[in-house]
């Protein structure tokens, strides 16, 4: 198997990849980055790509693998600390994710995108703007998350099916999450953070699905 490792934002490489091919790019790569690193993944074999940084990273990641129709491509992940993405798909940090995600097998789990055909890996958060609250009315699937105004508005990927949650905060002391395979936003102005990297104007409509296919995560 060719193993290349992708560190982003100045991460250090742990020492069990330190050994295997690395491309230096931005905590958070743009197309530009993966132009030359991608068709090194062509090669015809069982290919895996390692990317260390954080969940913005990982999601940068998967969505250009998507995008470019190589989700063939096994990912590794190896973040520094605990993130969202880390917990949900009960992945260790630091030198044993990186052990991890070179020896390790990868297992197909759900690809959940938005409207814009970006990848969320770990959690989505929406609020107002300037962090105010939210104004607004989602649906997962056909059910009603909020109508109203609230905090804000959180979205996860899961493992299982259908693929998706969303939860509008605390309710008898506890989150109430709802599956779905979409959940649909409409709000006055939305600005989601997605996996950490914050868009960059308030939006009225906002949606994140399952992709009918799958990528391939190292567990």
């Amino acid at each position: 198997m060719t193993i290349h490792v992708l560190a982003c934002g100045g991460a250090a490489v742990p020492a069990a990849l330190a050994a295997l091919p690395v491309t230096a790019a931005p905590a958070v790569p743009a197309k530009p980055d993966f132009d030359a690193l991608l068709p090194l993944l062509d090669d015809g074999t069982a290919t895996r790509l390692v990317v260390v940084g954080d969940d913005g990273a990982l999601a940068a990641t998967v969505t250009r693998l998507m995008r470019g129709e190589r989700l063939h491509v096994e990912v590794g992940y190896v973040a520094a600390e605990r993130t969202p993405a880390t917990r949900l798909y009960g992945l260790p940090v630091a030198e044993r994710a990186a052990r991890l995600a070179r020896g390790g097998d990868a297992s197909a789990v759900p690809l959940i995108r938005d409207d814009s055909g970006t990848a969320l890996i770990g959690e989505a958060t929406i609020t107002g703007p300037d962090g105010g609250p939210l104004v607004g009315e989602a649906y997962a699937d056909s059910e009603r998350v909020f109508s109203g105004e609230i905090a804000r508005l959180r979205v996860t990927p899961t493992v299982a099916l259908p693929g998706v949650r969303a939860t509008a905060g605390r309710r008898w002391g506890r989150e109430r999450w709802l599956p779905a395979r979409a959940v649909q936003l409409g709000a006055v102005g939305a600005v989601v953070t997605r996996d950490g990297v914050t868009t960059a104007r308030a939006l009225k409509r906002c949606s994140f699905y399952r992709d009918p296919r799958e990528w391939l995560l190292v567990r």
